[in-house]
This record gives structure tokens, sequence and C-alpha cells, in this order.
């Protein structure tokens, strides 16, 4: 059974990152020694039996640390059990209905064999970094539209099929 998980993640301004220490929560709980850390602090997957990466979405394109973080391991991702979720729509269509990953996401899932990928809504809300997160803010359409409910239960498909892979 694949025992140690990474969940790394790229974000701006700390939503992605609570997503993440969501999702490694549940995969503790499911029995699975996992971990959350920055994209960009990550050295080597080589510890690690399985890995998530989530990214912020900005302007349609996954946060700069989660795309180099996935380029930069590549190689040792490629013989991993993969997982890839985005947070960012700041509305309730992610709670609605399943987004598809944005491009680039897209082509990193088919390039490594990704398993599954999820999209969660996000959060920007006042005191955010950057021009355009303090105008959407400003103009009204800021928020946080994470659903932890949803999150936690795609964590916990993650955590039961690296679970039964162990089992087999």
């Amino acid at each position: 059974m694949p025992d140690r998980v990474l969940v790394a993640y790229g974000t701006k301004n700390g939503s992605t990152a609570q997503i993440a220490e969501a999702v490694a929560e549940v995969l503790r709980k499911d029995g699975l020694d996992a971990e959350a850390l920055p994209a960009g602090s990550v050295t080597a997957v080589e510890p690690y039996d399985a890995v998530v990466v989530g990214g912020g979405l900005y302007a349609g394109r996954w946060h700069k640390d989660a795309r180099r973080f996935v380029r930069r391991h590549r190689r040792s991702l490629a013989g991993r059990p993969l997982w890839f979720f985005s947070s960012g729509p700041l509305d309730a269509s992610a709670s609605e209905r399943d987004i598809p990953p944005v491009p680039g996401v897209r082509r990193a899932m088919t390039e490594l064999d990704v398993i599954g990928h999820a999209t969660f809504g996000g959060r920007l809300e006042e005191g955010a970094k950057g021009r355009m997160a303090r105008m959407i803010v400003r103009s009204g359409r800021g928020g946080d539209f994470r659903d932890f409910t949803a999150v936690q239960a795609w964590a916990d498909r993650v955590g039961q099929e690296l679970t039964a892979a162990g089992r087999r």
C-alpha cells in the first residue's frame, strides 16, 4: 500500500493551501501518511509513494509554483499514483457541475497519466494580493466559494483508491 502521500500546492492568497491541508487531513484519516507542502518548497518526490498536486487558477492557468513543480519533477511523478486539483472559480459553478481542467493542466494529465482531477471553488476576499484580485474584490465579485464537503469527498475517494491498491 502506498503509505506516504505528498499534497503539493501552488497558491497566491492561501485558499488553495487550505484545500490542500484538508485533502491531507482526509488522507491521514484514511490511514495514510500525508503532508501538504507548498510546491515551491519540495525538493524531491522520491520519498513519497503517491502525489496530489493542486493549483489555484489565475487567468486560465495554474499557479506558477504548481506548473513548475510538475515540470521539475516530471520523471519522478510519472512513476507514481498521481492526482491533480484546481481551485478558483469565484462562483458556485464548481459545486453545481464538474469543471474540466484548463488546457495546460489537461496536457500534463495526459503526459503523466494522472488518475483524476477535480476543480473546486476558490476564495478571494479583502486583503487579496495582486492588482486584479483587488479589483475583483472591490467590484463585489469576491467571496469564498470553496465547498469543503466536496473537497473531503474527493480526497476520501483518492484515499480509498490508494488503500485499495495496496490490498491487491
